[in-house]
């Protein structure tokens, strides 16, 4: 029997109301499908800062790297300043641990409404895969005269052409994989952007000759927006960078049914990789047992078929599908029909009754 160690950091608000359903669906797929998981918890979140003024301890990264994924709640708290746990945790896990893609499906479930009038499952399901470690989130740059009326802010964008092409190489790869539509879509925006840009598109434009079997297409990020809206099943799989797939990703959310639904992985192909929902931490609802924890329990999926459990995977999706097309009433929190532990038994339920 395989054993995976996993790294749980339930983060803030109601992120370990949500980590808690999200286990409770592993360990029920983890029993029907023979495997184990080694799961332990570390405290790293607002309350620990608060406490002791440390975002991570000195040794957290090396203990982090012992364990093959990390399965996150949400970091977010509203005593503590924005920024100071984002950068100091998320983008320092991303960072130190090399997660140099972030994969987010869109894909949208039975019996979840989108906004768009008229779109159906078939016609949103798509992915997109962002570099996750350079861009505008690389942190080069500064501030001049601070405070002054002559006061500079410089914020760079940085693109390496190893960061771009092993960025490019996992898109082509995993759309290959994917084996739908076999169209790779770059968003760009090489009109105006015709440093960063430029790279990106010579990259896209010679590893694509490797892959023949690929379609490759070219939208600047303003008209991918447009159609993400008016067309999202002209999308197969979208590659882009750091902070034009930060903003489209929250647009696919939206369309796929809301942030109740919408789950990410950040992904080292040879390392720890970690696993989230892409909502807050949704602190005013702390406590009361009603936040939604689809997203959880899709970020379990994700990490088990990052692991390689394929069959466990695709059985919560399946038992999130069947869920959300006859039982809960709406993806909001407090407006389910059932309470957020009753929602994870649901799915847990239905995995282990499909399993037998």
């Amino acid at each position: 029997m395989s054993t995976y160690r996993v790294a749980v950091i339930p983060g803030d608000g109601t992120g370990p109301e949500m980590v808690r359903e999200g286990m409770k669906v592993l360990e029920a797929a983890a029993k029907s499908y023979g495997f184990s998981l080694d799961f332990s918890r570390f405290d790293y979140g607002g309350e620990r800062y608060l406490e002791t003024g440390e975002v991570l301890p000195e040794d957290a990264i090396e203990q982090i790297k012992e364990y093959q994924a990390i399965f996150l709640g949400a970091i977010g708290h509203p005593q503590v300043r924005p920024g100071i746990l984002e950068q100091g945790i998320l983008l320092r896990l991303r960072f130190d641990l090399d997660q140099y893609i972030n994969l987010r499906p869109v894909k949208l479930y039975p019996g979840i409404d989108s906004p768009l009038k008229g779109k159906a499952p078939e016609d949103i399901d798509f992915v997109v895969v962002r570099e996750n470690t350079e861009g505008l989130y690389a942190g080069s740059g500064g501030i001049l005269r601070k405070g002054t009326p002559h006061e500079v802010a410089v914020q760079e964008s940085i693109n390496t052409r190893m960061g771009v092409e092993r960025c490019l190489r996992f898109a082509f790869d995993y759309c290959r994989a994917r084996g739908k539509k076999k169209k790779l879509t770059l968003c760009g925006k090489t009109n105006v952007l015709t440093y960063a840009f430029d790279l990106w598109e010579r990259a896209f434009r010679e590893i694509g000759e490797e892959y023949p079997d690929i379609e490759k297409d070219y939208g600047h990020v303003d008209a991918v927006v447009m159609w993400m809206v008016k067309d999202p099943e002209y999308f197969d799989v979208i590659v882009t960078d750091n902070m034009f797939g930060d903003i489209i990703t929250d647009l696919g959310a939206i369309i796929q049914g809301g942030m109740g639904i919408a789950a990410g992985g950040n992904i080292n192909p040879s390392g720890t990789s970690m696993f989230e929902p892409i909502g807050g931490s949704a602190p005013k609802y702390t406590g009361q047992n009603v936040i939604n924890p689809l997203a959880s329990i899709c970020a379990g999926s994700m990490l088990l078929d990052h692991l390689g459990e394929k069959e466990a995977a695709q059985a919560i999706e399946q038992a999130v599908m069947a869920v959300c097309s006859g039982k809960i009433k709406s993806l909001s929190a407090g407006r389910m029909g059932y309470s957020t532990s009753e929602v994870g038994d649901l799915v847990a339920a239905h995995l282990q009754q499909t399993a037998v």
